[in-house]
């Protein structure tokens, strides 16, 4: 291993085989799409270990009459790991402080089981430290990001810096210390952060009202301007001699257009003509979460000679419109749920169909006062966003700073020493020679007598928690 900081002379070096008696992997189930009653049994998903904390309420309701190993059940003061997850996710333990009863390890979901050498608190904090994490990312297969997967054996090889067992009680009493101090902070942030976020929105929505004022008129989209929809992806159009660059929903944010990752797809040029875009153009998500629905975005010209495609709708300001108007509506109808109370369903994607879309409201008054209020808005708004960058700027040196303490706490650099400490070493040998004595002999005999079977596993079923045995 490269990534090995200096650590004092009473630590050693080991490996997480070396500190768990075993690794628990759950099992499988076909369950319910819905969360398991207090009464019934649940497997737990992967978001339930994906936060930094155990959440119980992430979880599939098993059907009653399906039988499983009650041995999966999790217990307070369990280490999960997840076996599948993002990058930045796979492999991450919680700790099960408290879990209602019935609640099943999947099979995304590993336990660990310390030896009783071991400090759980301080195995717990050391798979979160920077250089852990870093080995797990590096030991992680699967080529996609969105999902990522560790073996047992990839984790068992982790290698761990091991202080005596008294400092991996003094380490964990200090981390926890400084992370609770964090974690107030933390709190304090998000709390401004969505006081903050809830402001913009009525910014938005208090900026634009519906009854109108003198001077004002209330019409329709269709008649405030013209609404298009995208051209439809094709595979045939993958390729060809006219590759032209185009936008889809992945492209449009919020007042924001990311070109990052812009396809391309064979456009004739009479058909990029019908579909090109011009300054001054408005796309909206036509398919979206209900929430989103509708996002808009202004085209401001970048990035140039660029088409979009069905997954949005385009709206182009008629006379006495301006664009940056229309922008401030959209996001009004988005923030105020006006675009999802026009909703169709389909495969779980909400959908703003052009002809749903060209009937919502749109209230125009004098072009002057149009200008003079997205003035004052945009205004208003950019001194919200100031403070919305200020507090997660403050957010992102909050996971430095953890980040950073967990990197000296397991380099030794967090708590002194005590040359009185059992050295790591001896811990360790203890633990080895400890598992190989309880290692069985292997038996000369290559059969075993009905007496020397072992006891019948037990299940139970999610309808029935009577115990019954199984065939082995």
């Amino acid at each position: 291993m490269t990534d090995r900081p200096e650590i004092p002379p009473s630590w050693a070096w080991g490996t997480l085989g070396d500190l768990v008696t075993r690794i628990e992997a759950g099992k499988s189930f076909t369950c319910q799409p819905r969360p398991a009653r207090d009464d019934e049994w649940g497997v737990i998903k992967v978001s339930a270990m994906t936060w930094g904390e155990f959440r119980e309420q992430e979880n599939k309701a098993l059907p009653a009459d399906r039988e499983f190993d009650p041995r999966f059940e999790i217990r307070p003061g369990d280490i999960l790991v997840s076996r599948a997850n993002t990058e930045q996710y796979v492999g991450a333990p919680v700790l099960v402080r408290k879990c209602r009863p019935r609640l099943l390890l999947s099979d995304k979901s590993l336990r660990l089981i310390p030896s009783r050498e071991i400090d759980p608190g301080w195995l717990l904090q050391v798979l979160s430290s920077p250089s852990i994490r870093r080995q797990i990312s590096a030991r992680a297969s699967g080529q996609q990001d969105s999902m990522r997967n560790i073996s047992q054996q990839a984790l068992l090889s982790l290698q761990l810096p091991v202080p005596p067992l008294v400092e991996q009680r003094r380490v964990v009493i200090a981390v926890e210390e400084q992370i609770s101090r964090l974690v107030v902070g933390d709190d304090l942030l998000v709390k401004q952060l969505l006081r903050l976020r809830g402001l913009k929105k009525r910014l938005l929505v208090e900026s634009v009202p519906l009854s109108g004022n003198a001077g004002w008129r209330i019409v329709t989209v269709a008649e405030a301007g013209r609404v298009d929809l995208g051209r439809q992806r094709h595979p045939d159009w993958h390729t060809g001699p006219h590759m032209r660059p185009y936008l889809r929903v992945a492209n449009v944010f919020e007042d924001r257009i990311d070109t990052t990752d812009v396809m391309e797809m064979d456009f004739p040029p009479a058909v990029f003509e019908k579909f090109r875009l011009e300054r001054g153009d408005i796309l909206l998500n036509e398919g979206q979460s209900p929430e989103l629905l509708g996002r808009p975005a202004l085209y401001r010209g970048i990035p140039e000679e660029v088409a979009f495609t069905n997954s949005l709708l385009r709206f182009r300001a008629g006379p006495g419109v301006d664009p940056e108007w229309a922008l401030l509506v959209f996001r009004r109808h988005m923030h105020a749920g006006r675009f999802s109370r026009e909703v169709r369903i389909t495969t779980n994607i909400a959908h703003l169909s052009a002809s749903r879309f060209k009937s919502v409201e749109f209230p125009i008054p004098p072009l002057a006062e149009q200008r003079e209020i997205v003035a004052r808005v945009s205004e208003q708004l950019a001194g919200v966003d100031r403070l919305i960058e200020a507090i997660e700027r403050a957010r992102r040196q909050s996971v430095a700073l953890r980040a950073s303490l967990l990197a000296e706490a397991f380099a030794g650099r967090l708590v002194a020493q005590d040359p009185d400490d059992e050295p790591a070493s001896e811990l360790l040998a203890r633990i080895r020679a400890e598992r190989a004595a309880s290692i069985p002999k292997q038996r000369t005999r290559s059969r075993r007598t009905a007496k020397e079977l072992p006891a019948p596993a037990t299940r139970v079923t999610g309808d029935d928690y009577q115990q019954e045995a199984l065939p082995l």
